[in-house]
């Protein structure tokens, strides 16, 4: 069996950024390999892709299109569309010459639609299909959500209905596929995202110690937030809860990382802490590369908080909880580790939350074992590696 695990196009993997399906499509492989599973990676050609051990099949697109881009307008669409038929073509001359098993992991819409429509259903036959839906939109209620799926989600629902696989991140979404689409409950199978437990774990105390000083944070007890900088993440929400607590607490800092996705939500962000007398206490700390560096920033925080108002999977939860950094959530995600993390229901809670990390009393939350155990990625690898050998 041979397992293709194709790269979205968005951002060449190893992602350079926060990019978390570029990272599951990474880490999935790489953990194929080491499970004894023959694997290799399909993704877009680029020119600045950093040096990475697995194996990468480039599919080669216009010159214009090979430099890393976090863009989310007209020419990113372009990209896609572009890189989706370049990547049909490739996929088709896959099948056309292999006479071995051969499984399709898609984790775009894009690129598994353009596949679907340009490959004959004959020679689809010769290959396991299999589709991940990491769209967050899914995780709300279908009367909320109908018209957004019918207007930029018609391609993921022509997926799911035309996989052999879907694999879903929280219960949710089956029921919308079932219920709302009639899309095969055989084919559906709820799977979990994991965590590398050696790229994301805890530093000594010396070495926090010293990028605390390297980055002008000695004497300051961190909060911190990862994710794209949005209303969705909600930072700002995060910044409004903690706005009187930080005036009282000149020590504490809050700082947040990733992609600036809406600039006007950015700006809001930063005039708020003006307003409120707090902005040496908010600050942005840039786009951080997965693995050593986001590590770091885990490690040096004194708590993580992550305040989204929706995601599909908290990838970045169980990277924190590995790096062995407190960690609390809101009680809206769908999250349903055991242990590792603290749960807060409304802003009081969240603040009470906060302080009483910073303030090294013991909150009981378990300390992130099942992590290690279950959410890391060899475990992950081994429960998809089954279900395309049964398929």
């Amino acid at each position: 069996m041979k397992i293709y695990e194709i790269g979205t196009g968005y951002t060449p993997i190893p992602a350079q950024m926060g990019a978390a399906t570029e990272i599951v499509v990474e880490e999935l492989t790489r953990s194929f390999i080491k499970n004894g599973e023959d694997a290799q990676i399909i993704d877009i050609e680029a020119r600045d892709r950093k040096p990475i051990e697995l194996p990468i099949m480039e599919v080669k697109v216009p010159g214009m299109f090979t430099k890393t881009d976090v863009s989310l307008g007209i020419m990113h669409k372009l990209k896609r569309v572009v890189y989706s038929i370049k990547l049909a073509r490739k996929l088709k001359s896959i099948l056309k010459k292999t006479d071995e098993k051969v499984v399709f992991h898609f984790h775009n819409q894009y690129n598994m639609f353009f596949f679907l429509k340009l490959t004959s259903k004959k020679l689809r036959q010769k290959a396991v299909t299999a589709y991940t839906v990491h769209s967050y939109i899914w995780g709300t209620e279908w009367d909320e959500i109908e018209s957004t799926v019918n207007k930029k989600y018609f391609q993921e629902v022509f997926c799911v209905k035309n996989s052999d696989l879907v694999f879903v991140l929280n219960d949710i979404t089956i029921d919308h596929f079932v219920t709302k689409l009639g899309v095969n409950r055989d084919v559906i199978y709820k799977v979990i995202n994991g965590v590398n437990v050696e790229r994301y774990s805890a530093l000594g105390d010396d070495e926090v110690a010293s990028l605390k000083e390297q980055h002008g944070f000695s004497g300051k007890k961190l909060i911190f937030q990862v994710g794209s900088v949005c209303d969705r993440k909600n930072q700002f929400g995060s910044v409004k809860m903690l706005a009187d607590y930080l005036k009282e607490n000149k020590d504490i800092i809050y700082m947040y990382a990733g992609g600036i996705i809406d600039a006007e939500y950015h700006q809001s962000i930063i005039n708020f802490a003006q307003q409120n007398g707090i902005a040496q206490q908010v600050k942005y700390v840039g786009e951080l590369s997965p693995g050593e560096q986001l590590n770091q920033y885990y490690n040096m925080a004194d708590c993580s908080v992550f305040t989204s108002n929706l995601e599909s999977f908290g990838l970045v939860i169980i990277e924190a909880i590995s790096s062995g950094t407190p960690v609390i959530i809101g009680s809206n995600l769908m999250f349903d580790l055991s242990s590792g993390y603290y749960m807060y229901h409304n802003a009081e809670e969240f603040v009470a939350q906060v302080d009483t990390v910073l303030s090294g009393k013991e909150l009981t939350c378990g300390d992130g074992k099942e992590v290690v155990d279950k959410y890391n990625w060899d475990t992950v690898a081994s429960m998809h590696s089954e279900l395309f050998k049964n398929n």
